[in-house]
């Protein structure tokens, strides 16, 4: 396991960063599903009334709490899912500078893991990958982690060959078995990003935790309605990131530990 020496500064300094990209985050994710564009507007608006949110009603985390959660002059609701990003950014920038300190591995994973943050938030609601995301990613994916990372070229280009082209064939096998598609080509082109920084070591523990939480998000969902078949309707792509961001972070105590 990377033994890191870390203190209280670095870990504040990673949490603001994070903060203030998990906003950017947020404004990404919703400019996107409404059809805008991260330069038009210029400024931030209320869905609801048009209000321009004015800076200090834009503090990552602590505006949404002091404003409970409504827009300063309609008072219509804000949604919760932007303080939600936010603190999943917080989460990953805290936890990587813990793992890997300040370190050109910690700029790389912030980077793909900012990526897959807002690509899985706007597959959460629309169920798709943007292309804009994962294409960009993945071809990045490979000379960062071959160059920036441990993981090298031969083990990056494996990994990313391995990763993409499996949900390929199970994407081809679904459809054929099926005749529906059970797998999108967005699933692919992340799983190819995915594979290239973690590796081909590195994909089986991926893959079963991305199964697994995946799974156990669908139950919980059928078990809240039972009139509604959600366990069908829930979109793999977070899963996927969720499980390779675990991995990042955990990958190397849990095989220690495993072949102990």
């Amino acid at each position: 396991m990377h033994i890191i020496s870390i203190n209280i500064f670095q870990i504040a300094v990673s949490a603001l960063i994070g903060a203030a990209l998990g906003s950017f985050y947020a404004c990404a994710v919703f400019r996107y599903i409404n059809g805008q564009t991260l330069t038009n507007p210029r400024r931030s608006t209320c869905p609801n009334c048009g209000h321009t949110i004015r800076w200090y009603e834009n503090i990552p985390i602590l505006s949404y709490l002091l404003l409970r959660g409504k827009c300063s002059s309609c008072k219509g609701k804000i949604s919760v899912l932007y303080a939600v990003i936010e603190l999943v950014s917080v989460f990953w920038a805290v936890l990587l500078m813990i793992t890997f300190g300040p370190s050109t591995q910690w700029l790389v994973y912030m980077f793909f893991g900012g990526l897959m943050i807002i690509a899985s938030f706007i597959d959460l609601q629309t169920f798709i990958l943007p292309d804009i995301i994962t294409i960009p990613g993945s071809i990045a994916a490979i000379p960062c982690a071959a160059l920036l990372t441990p993981v090298g070229w031969e083990e990056a280009l494996l990994g990313a060959g391995i990763g993409g082209g499996l949900f390929w064939s199970l994407r081809l096998l679904y459809r054929g078995l099926k005749g529906v598609e059970g797998l999108g080509l967005g699933d692919v082109k992340i799983m190819f990003m995915i594979g290239a920084l973690a590796g081909p070591q590195n994909l089986p523990l991926v893959i079963t935790v991305s199964a697994f939480t995946g799974l156990l998000a669908g139950l919980i969902m059928m078990l809240l309605d039972r009139e509604q078949e959600y366990g069908s309707m829930i979109p793999f792509g977070p899963f996927l990131a969720l499980g390779s961001m675990l991995t990042i972070l955990y990958a190397e105590p849990f095989w220690n530990w495993y072949l102990i």
